[in-house]
């Protein structure tokens, strides 16, 4: 019968790698809970929603979280990563305003159509970085770096007006609250879509034939996995992320902003699936410690805003933390690690042994 040592020992095992970004996510809200004993605390304010440093982090963190969740699959199925997110999110948002702006801003319909449209369309493009990897087997930062490049052109095109505003209530509430529901409904979005990936990972095979094909791809088409077909999907997946995220941003801003929307979120992403302790590499990953990575980097990013940090010196205290951070999370230390927690524990099982603290016998003592 195993003990209560030996069951958290292999608790700690199978969950290693949620403890990568758990322990600084924690090393922050104690931080701040020192700097502010209410930080964790959540009200409703005067127009009915909630509100407080948690609330603001999850809300935040939205499209960070959405795109992550694409970026992570991307990583683990193709062994690189797509820095084009920013700009299909861009391109998703435009195509939301340019059918949004033909119909009936307030009618449900307009609005679902508009989203549609947006889908497609960033899907559409993410099949064309999937065909670049997967068909012409281009590098995927490389492949990608085509949309980066001239994907927020793309999105001027579509939209035409430059800079274009909207008004609209009913985007204005999907941006915010919906009308008697207190949580803002970005934070609703981002948990349907994360709830698609659950069932996606629980009742189809893509995250096992993923990760085999992120191991080895060869091995994987001997075994009937077809690589090509699984990074095309990965990327399909990406796009339609970016949508979501696009419609968000645009959703939140009511206005198309080509240039900077979402600017460098790419960075962050591929950063928030690193802090999670993933190989960059390809293979096993895990969307939960993605997830935990992109909150660590929002609370992060909150910690800065409250010790009232300039916005032009952030950037630079992150990049700090976030190298210590892939530091500890890279191979070599967690080897490290993983040798010191060996001795110590060999040194434990010596001192466990029957009979090991025992002395000898003294000469003459029968």
């Amino acid at each position: 019968m195993q003990t209560k040592k030996g069951k958290g020992a292999a608790f700690l095992r199978r969950h290693a790698q949620l403890l990568i970004p758990l322990i600084p996510l924690v090393i922050l809200i104690v931080f701040n809970l020192i700097l502010n004993p209410a930080f964790l605390e959540i009200r409703i304010n005067e127009a009915g929603s909630l509100s407080g440093y948690p609330i603001s982090i999850f809300n935040n963190a939205t499209e960070l979280v959405i795109i992550v969740l694409g970026m992570t699959l991307v990583t683990a199925v193709s062994g690189g990563q797509d820095i084009s997110v920013g700009a299909l999110a861009a391109i998703g948002g435009a195509a939301f305003y340019r059918v949004l702006k033909m119909g009936n801003m307030e009618s449900a319909g307009t609005v679902l159509l508009a989203v549609l449209a947006a889908l497609g369309i960033t899907m559409l493009f993410g099949a064309f970085n999937g065909t670049l990897v997967s068909v012409f087997r281009i590098q995927p930062m490389i492949a990608t770096l085509i949309l980066f490049s001239c994907g927020r052109s793309i999105a001027y095109w579509i939209a035409v007006d430059p800079n274009a505003t909207f008004e609209s209530k009913l985007v204005s509430n999907l941006a915010v609250n919906l009308p008697g529901i207190p949580i803002p409904t970005p934070i609703l979005i981002c948990a349907v879509v994360g709830l698609l990936f659950f069932l996606m990972m629980k009742f189809t095979n893509l995250g096992l034939y993923a990760q085999a094909v992120g191991i080895n791809q060869s091995a994987s088409n001997l075994n009937g996995i077809n690589a090509t077909r699984m990074k095309l999907l990965a990327f399909v997946i990406l796009g339609a992320c970016c949508a979501v995220a696009g419609f968000i941003r645009t959703s939140r801003l009511q206005l198309i902003s080509y240039e900077k929307q979402l600017l460098d979120i790419e960075m962050d992403a591929i950063l928030a699936v690193a802090i999670g302790g993933n190989s960059l590499g390809g293979g096993k990953f895990s969307l939960v410690s993605s997830v935990l990575g992109a909150y660590t980097f929002q609370t992060l990013t909150t910690t800065l805003d409250v010790l009232k940090i300039k916005s032009t010196d952030i950037r630079a205290y992150k990049a700090m933390v976030i190298i210590l951070l892939v530091v500890l999370a890279s191979a070599p230390v967690k080897k490290l690690i993983s040798r010191l927690w060996a001795r110590l524990r060999s040194r434990e099982a010596r001192g466990a042994a029957p009979g090991a603290g025992a002395g000898t016998p003294e000469k003459g003592v029968q």
